[in-house]
């Protein structure tokens, strides 16, 4: 159980939800924004001190009945609940992020030979791809093992100002870290994981703001424009799709409308790659 981050998950949700969005009166005026904690405290059904001690990183271990009544009262999401069972320890095991790619997913992808595919882990380490994705995502090929991770290239990039001038990737941003904090909570221990926020957090400015604001979210698709070398910009859905028996992992699929501009330049790159 990680005390302090449990107390800051805790504060920074209740600062979110309203009086009026759990029907209380708004009576008084409110020198933070939020509900109070004795209103949390009243909604969970729970002592007022011992809501507070958890908010202050000091409380007891809560059980799982403790936890589920605080999701209710802060109106947590699917994710953020999942989270908060995390940070409180409440894991059925403590898992692990694993380097590893089942030789299914591998055969799986060399087979999809008309859209981009690879496989990232927790951390959005790309550990594996097929020949189109190697193009895609920036010669995948010729950078190093310490060269794979999406989220350091985008808040470690030159350009780190136009990804938040423009709106898609500009989500992707947001969405990315969001998604790293639901997995630094299910992966406390992963000392991968653990450098690759200390990093981030100590270099990039954009990174530590949208950190510190505690979003929980897993990625599950989006759309991306693509501007590739001699065949110019295309619209693809960016598919994440988990890998069964491995929480660690996903694969991450680039699809076009079937007949469309943009799918008849994914089929003319696999064409030159082919050649190439």
């Amino acid at each position: 159980m990680d005390r302090t981050k449990l107390a800051e998950f805790l504060r920074s949700r209740r600062a979110r939800v309203t009086p009026r969005d759990v029907a209380l009166p708004e009576a008084g005026r409110r020198r933070t924004p939020g509900l109070r904690r004795q209103e949390v405290a009243q909604l969970a059904g729970m002592s007022i001190d011992y809501y507070i001690r958890l908010e202050q990183g000091r409380g007891p271990h809560p059980s799982r009945q403790v936890l589920n009544a605080l999701a209710r009262a802060l109106m947590l999401s699917q994710d953020e609940r999942g989270h908060l069972f995390n940070l409180a320890g409440q894991a059925l095991e403590t898992p692990r992020i694993r380097a590893d790619v089942p030789q299914a997913i591998l055969h799986l992808i060399s087979f999809l030979e008309e859209v981009p595919a690879y496989v990232v882990d927790a951390k959005y380490d790309i550990l594996a791809w097929n020949p189109l994705a190697g193009v895609v995502m920036g010669d995948l090929d010729a950078r190093s093992p310490d060269d794979l991770n999406v989220i350091r290239w985008v808040f470690r990039s030159s350009d780190i100002g136009g990804y938040f001038e423009d709106e898609e990737r500009s989500r992707f941003a947001r969405g990315s870290v969001a998604d790293l904090r639901i997995a630094a909570g299910r992966y406390p221990d992963d000392q991968g994981l653990q450098a690759l926020v200390a990093e981030l957090l100590a270099l990039s400015p954009e990174f530590a703001e949208i950190w510190a604001r505690h979003e929980v979210a897993v990625r599950r698709h989006n759309t991306k424009r693509l501007d590739l070398p001699d065949l110019g910009v295309i619209d693809v859905t960016c598919q994440v799709l988990a890998v069964p028996d491995r929480e660690d992992l996903r694969l991450v699929i680039y699809t076009a409308e079937p007949g469309s501009p943009s799918h008849q330049a994914l089929r003319k790159l696999r064409q030159l790659t082919l050649s190439s």
